[in-house]
């Protein structure tokens, strides 16, 4: 038999998806000008990191998935407005013990 249609998703795809679509929800609790404004963000930080980061770097995803937690809650407060985008250099984190 075959398998149930649609893609397996391994467990840290799930929480980059879950994380995503976590975003998603919490725009929709935001004044509509704002709401477009952490929808672009949001997209565009995703976008830009499955693109630049490196899917077998572990560590800096698990970073990545922490970081983004913890701002899902901060925009899920009734008391925050909006989100700021951060850039991150992936590759100042691996050499910072020269």
């Amino acid at each position: 038999m075959g398998s149930s249609g649609g893609p397996r998703f391994s467990g840290m795809q799930k929480q980059v998806l879950s994380l995503y679509r976590g975003f998603l929800r919490a725009s929709r609790l935001k004044p509509p000008e704002e709401r477009h404004r952490v929808v672009s963000i949001v997209s565009a930080e995703f976008r830009r990191n499955s693109k630049e980061v490196d899917r077998k770097n572990f560590l800096y995803i698990e970073y990545l998935l922490r970081r983004g937690k913890k701002q899902l809650d901060l925009l899920k407060s009734p008391d925050t407005i909006g989100l700021l985008s951060l850039n991150i250099d992936p590759t100042a984190t691996k050499n910072s013990r020269s």
